[in-house]
Order: structure tokens, then sequence, then C-alpha cells
């Protein structure tokens, strides 16, 4: 029976487990294991709303193990230390609890196709102080981290009748930062509710700064714009062609000199894979550690290696890379499910071709803007208020929908309208 082991449980490599599971796992075609070194799945594109408490991750994270038995996969827990290209096997390494008790010695699996999806993270450029004192919001430990400090700062602006603001930076003024910056805001019109009555928006100071000349741009200038009117309506401060060169408990120092203050700082500029996947088993990388791959999401030097989501250096047509967003992920991991089953069946693999749907950004519950490309228009649409939110929150839906099929993903829906009457609008603790 043919090894297939997918590497990562993020949105591209829990649908692509999930579908050779429900194909190949269940007609005992192939063994399909997904290794992850986390137990629960949430959708990262979310991230910023474990941050704030508006998303309770309890309720809504996915259980590695419970999903892989409903769809007939192997779950490990681990994380990925080597890969032996000539023994066609993984290492993971050892796994040990908070007291630095083994759990789970290092072990090896073996493959005969393996599927790499470990996704980014945040790339601090080397930036002095950065990682000792900014948190970087890539992974639901550092979401949880982020509330934990939030409550805390909010926490001592109540008691302190002399603190006047709580001080926040976010630095990278993509959609996560843009997000962020919205979501405090609403988690600060939330608190009021729940015995933080003399806290409001003017309390809370938040700056933006992004070293490009524009706010979001990954996206085109008039969705920009608008959401740096929404942002500034809001109250964030908004820094654009602003370089930060330092931090430091007191705050950011800039490259024109300006000192920022902040108690509370997030570094969400830019990406980078792993540093332990630069070359990893001789196979070809590029300066942020993403493995090059083929149009087919073959690695260069190894056709018994795909490669999809962030991880992949997947080039266009126009010489540009495919962009790390959860699109992408998703597109990828439908054809490289296509083409593993080609594969197997001894017929030719098809290239991988991103198409562009479009790009939605959340600004909480004060608004949402994006565009639409292709499906309405010849070229794109742009769509803001009620219809760009509705469309926001279908593409998490579409998300379920790849793991659970329409009928649980409709009563997940429901149980969502449920807890918005039975739960607090944010979570506190």
């Amino acid at each position: 029976m043919t090894r297939i082991i997918v590497v990562g449980g993020g949105a591209g490599g829990l649908e692509l487990a999930t579908k050779l599971g429900r194909t190949l796992g269940r007609k005992r075609k192939a063994n399909v294991t997904l290794v992850d070194k986390n137990s629960s799945h949430l959708w990262k594109p979310l991230l910023h709303e474990v941050a704030t408490g508006s998303l309770d991750e309890g309720v809504d994270a996915l259980s590695y193990r419970a999903h892989a038995k409903n769809h007939h996969f192997d779950f490990q827990l681990g994380s990925l230390k080597d890969i032996d290209r000539e023994r066609k096997c993984i290492s993971l390494h050892p796994l040990f609890d908070e007291h630095d008790e083994l759990l789970l010695p290092e072990r090896e699996l073996e493959y005969d196709i393996l599927v790499l999806a470990i996704g980014s993270k945040c790339n601090d450029f080397n930036t002095p102080g950065v990682r000792e004192h900014c948190i970087f919001l890539d992974s639901p430990a550092q979401a949880h981290k982020f509330r934990t400090e939030m409550n805390n700062q909010f926490l001592k602006l109540h008691a302190n009748k002399e603190q006047k603001t709580v001080d926040i930076a976010i630095v990278g003024a993509g959609a996560t930062g843009v997000e962020l910056s919205a979501e405090l805001h609403n988690a600060v019109k939330e608190l009021r509710l729940y015995g933080f009555g003399d806290l409001d928006s003017s309390r809370l100071n938040v700056n933006l700064i992004e070293a490009g000349e524009r706010i979001l741009p990954a996206l085109p200038p008039r969705i920009s714009a608008a959401a740096h009117t929404e942002l500034t309506k809001l109250g964030v401060k908004v820094h654009t062609a602003t370089m930060v060169i330092k931090a430091d408990e007191t705050g950011l120092t800039t490259k024109d000199g300006q000192h920022i203050p902040a108690k509370l700082m997030v570094w969400a500029a830019g990406i980078k894979a792993p540093d332990f996947m630069k070359d990893i088993a001789g196979l070809e990388t590029n300066r942020i550690n993403q493995l090059v791959v083929k149009d087919t999401l073959q690695t260069t030097r190894d056709d018994d290696i795909y490669v999809i989501g962030d991880l992949a250096a997947c080039t266009q047509k126009d010489g540009t890379l495919v962009p790390p967003r959860a699109q992408s992920a998703h597109q990828m991991a439908s054809r490289c499910f296509s083409n593993i089953v080609a594969k197997l069946t001894d017929r030719a693999q098809k290239p991988y071709v991103f198409v562009d749907h479009g790009s939605l950004v959340s600004l909480s519950r004060f608004s949402t803007v994006g565009s639409l490309m292709g499906n309405l228009t010849k070229g794109s649409m742009m769509i803001e208020g009620r219809i760009a939110r509705v469309m926001y929150i279908s593409l998490y839906r579409m998300h379920h929908i790849a793991l659970h099929g329409f009928f649980k993903t409709s009563l997940m829906m429901l149980v969502g309208r449920i807890n918005r009457v039975l739960r607090p609008n944010l979570k506190l603790h």
C-alpha cells in the first residue's frame, strides 16, 4: 500500500490529508498520515481575532485526531527534524512536556510520497530587539500571549487613574496588521460592557507602522486607500514609509529617529519559511527558505516530494511567485491531490495555475473592504460594507466545507448562531 505523508496541518495540508483520506484511505489504496506539532487546527487568517478575544479557539479549533478518525487517515503529533531521501523516510523531533519530561522519542516515518505544507513564520529581518520584545502573530500560542498581555494592560489602565492610554504598536500593514488594528478597537467597545465602563477608544493608542508607501501593499491602491480611511476614522495612527530599526522595552525606534512608545508590540512584517528548511535534504530553496517547486508542485530535485502553501516557491507565468494567501493554499491542495492521484495511476500530472479571486480585509465589526476578480466582471470589482463582510465570512465557510462537507458545515453555522446568544461576544479568560 502506498504510504503518503503530509507534514503540516494548516489550511492546505489539512484539506489535502482530508481529501486523500476520503478517497484513497477509505478504499485502502493508500496509507495517509498527517504530521503536525500541534494537536488542533485553527484557520490562520483568524489569529488576529483569537488575539483580541473576538474568537474563542476552544470552540472553533479542530482536533486533528478526531478529524483523522472521521476521514480515514492517521495523525502523528510531532515536528519535522530531517528528511532522508535515499531511505525515503522523515525523522521527527522528540516531544517533551512543560516539565521537560519525554513524551515521545525521536521517530522515523517511511513514505512513498511526501507532501510538505509547514507554512511560514514572521520575518524579523534580524532587526535588533524584535525577537525579545515583539510578539509574532503566526501561531495560536502567540495569539494567546498577546491576549493575556492585552488584558493585563487594560487591567492596569482600569486600576491606575494616572495612566492615560494603553500603547500598542503593530509593525507591518499587511492583512494581519490592518485587521488586528481594527479588532483592537472592537475589543475596547466590547470590554465596556464587561466592567470596564471607563474604557473607550480614546484611551487606546494604536500605531500601525508600514515601511512601504501605503498599507496593504499587495492589494490594489483603491482598496488600500479605503482601508486607510476607515482605520483613521477608528483612531488608528497609520505611519507609512516608516522603517523600524530597533525595538526595546519602551517601544520602537524608526530610521528617521522617531521613538514610538509601546507596552505591547506586534511584528507582522514579511514572512519566511522556518530556518531549518534551508537546503534540507539537498532540496533547492530560495532566500527566504521556501522550497522551489516545478509547476506540478513537485520539488525540482525529487519528484516524490510535493510542496504546497506558504512553503512553496512556485513561479507564475509573469515570473512572480504565487502570493502566500489562504486561497493559494486551498488551490494548491486541490491540484496536489489530483496530481498525486494521477501519479499513482500513471497519468500525466497537470500544472498548478494560481487564480486570483480577489482579496478581502475585515476591519472587525466596523467595515470590510476588498475586491472580487474574474467571476463577476472581466476585471476587478471593489466591494465594501455588508456585502464584503458576507463574502469574507464565506471564505471561512468554504474551508469548513472542504473539511467537513455541506451538512456538517450547516450545523456548525447553526451552532455559531446559538453561541452568539449563549456566550459573551469577547473571550474573557
